[in-house]
């Protein structure tokens, strides 16, 4: 009597690669790189609520036009704030998944506790936890003005000024962006090995340039806030 025999269905190359480790650490790797391109861009941008008003304003409407005419007006924004979820959609799963793999991998607990990583890597979990608290609020926030003190469409400097006048919008922020300095430090030197980028002569440069980005992107977003705060911006 025949047995019949069933075909498998061979996973595709992605969902092969999405799989496996190394597919899952490159995904952190690259949504993280994208992440830290759009943070550089957007901590410039903020910066030039130092120049008053007018040209912030004037810089927030023209983010608006960017891709016109092929783009409808304001196209551009959604169409990175959509990749931005993605990426950080991605970004999470991955990092879940190989925490969920690396315990499952060592299931009993070491005979003796030692400090195997630093302060950094210790605290990717809950600042991860942070900064997805805080993207929803800040979606809220500045970009539906649904939490907004002010809320009115086309203001973003007044908005901005008016949600750092309230002492737990800076307490929120400032906390969110030291969470986002250490999870840059350890992540940006993370990305780096897991796409080949380290080795034994670039890794003090490396890791400089890990710390010099983490310490630069802290400052300039805490920077808004203490200057609302300051009174140097108002």
């Amino acid at each position: 009597m025949a047995l019949a025999t069933r075909t498998e269905r061979r996973p595709s190359p992605a969902a092969a690669l999405w799989r496996s480790t190394v597919g899952k650490k490159a995904v952190m790797a690259v949504t993280g790189v994208a992440m830290l391109l759009f943070l550089v861009g957007h901590m410039l941008g903020n910066l030039k609520i130092f120049f008053g008003s007018p040209e912030f304003n004037a810089y927030a409407a023209w983010l608006r036009t960017i891709g016109e005419p092929v783009l409808h007006y304001g196209w551009f924004l959604w169409l990175m704030r959509l990749g931005l979820v993605a990426a950080v959609v991605l970004h999470g799963v991955a990092a879940y998944q190989l925490s969920r793999r690396d315990r499952a991998a060592r299931p009993a607990r070491y005979a003796h506790r030692r400090r195997r990583a630093s302060y950094a890597t210790r605290t990717m979990r809950w600042g991860g936890v942070i900064l997805a608290l805080f993207i929803v609020w800040h979606i809220l926030d500045l970009t539906t003005l649904t939490v907004n003190p002010r809320g009115q469409a086309h203001h973003p400097y007044e908005n901005i000024v008016a949600d750092f006048r309230n002492w737990y919008a800076d307490v929120f922020y400032i906390v969110a962006m030291l969470a986002l300095g250490l999870h840059i430090r350890h992540g940006f030197w993370s990305a780096a090995q897991t796409l080949g980028a380290n080795n034994a002569r670039r890794d003090r440069a490396l890791k400089a340039l890990a710390n010099a980005l983490a310490l630069l992107l802290t400052c300039g977003f805490i920077a808004v806030p203490v200057a609302v705060m300051t009174g140097v911006v108002s």
